[in-house]
């Protein structure tokens, strides 16, 4: 029963990715690369961020701040990793768009760039899991489970599973409101992601509060459901844009 267990906390953490996974990014090899990519660069960025506060841990502290400083400073330094990530990608762009001018092939279409970015985002996501949920399964699959005083009503395996697919879909689609914010100029899309994401962040400090989890996890849900709307009105905006304007021409 308890490897059922922790199988199911995995498939739980990331089996709509790995849904996501089969039905779009597998179709195409170069979504496959760039979800690879994506989680090997989010994953270093994450063992970077522990090194560098590592020398400051345990933190020992009764307040809040300590907690909400690390956040805030881990999380600028991944909001620079995907401004820097994203001009990368641009660059690739600009790369493929030439090569298929010189084979005279079109152009990436609208829908390609979105998928793109959309594995850029489903690989932070992945990274997120692995490193703050599957990282710590390894135990659930032994004879017994594990609680925690803050949070004695749900087993603590489950609640980092539930957390991580929280983040896993807000990190996602993230990337594609981040993407498009860039490429746009648009400084609403620009400035949605970075808060969502701090939001997020602060958000969990709630577990630190007894029975805190069951505030926090109704939050981060929130908060994952404003980023699919968000994310979802933008896509059709772009998308009713680029028909209309291929219509007029």
């Amino acid at each position: 029963m308890t490897i059922a267990a922790g199988i199911g906390y995995a498939l739980l953490a990331l089996g709509p990715s790995l849904s996501l996974f089969v039905s779009v990014i597998s179709k195409k090899p170069f979504l496959i690369l760039t979800v690879l990519s994506s989680t090997l660069l989010w994953l270093i960025s994450l063992i970077v961020l522990s090194g560098l506060w590592r020398g400051f841990l345990p933190l020992n502290s009764t307040t809040w701040w300590p907690y909400g400083l690390l956040l805030f400073t881990s999380i600028a330094f991944q909001e620079g990793l995907r401004l820097l990530f994203w001009r990368v990608y641009r660059r690739l762009e600009d790369l493929l768009d030439a090569f298929a001018d010189k084979v005279s092939k079109p152009r990436l279409f609208m829908t390609d760039k979105m998928q793109i970015s959309l594995a850029g985002g489903l690989g932070h996501g992945v990274a997120h899991a692995v490193f703050f949920c599957l990282s710590l399964l390894t135990p659930a699959f032994g004879p017994a489970t594990f609680f925690v005083d803050r949070c004695s009503q749900i087993p603590f395996f489950l609640v980092s599973a539930i957390i991580a697919l929280a983040f896993v879909t807000i990190h996602t689609f993230s990337m594609v409101i981040a993407f498009n914010g860039y490429a746009e100029g648009n400084k609403m899309d620009q400035l949605f992601v970075p808060v969502v994401h701090l939001a997020a962040g602060l958000v969990t400090l709630v577990n630190f509060a007894s029975g805190g989890c069951i505030v926090s996890i109704p939050l981060l849900y929130f908060i994952a459901i404003l980023t699919l709307i968000y994310c979802g009105k933008m896509v059709w905006r772009r998308l009713t844009e680029h028909q209309s304007t291929q219509g007029n021409s």
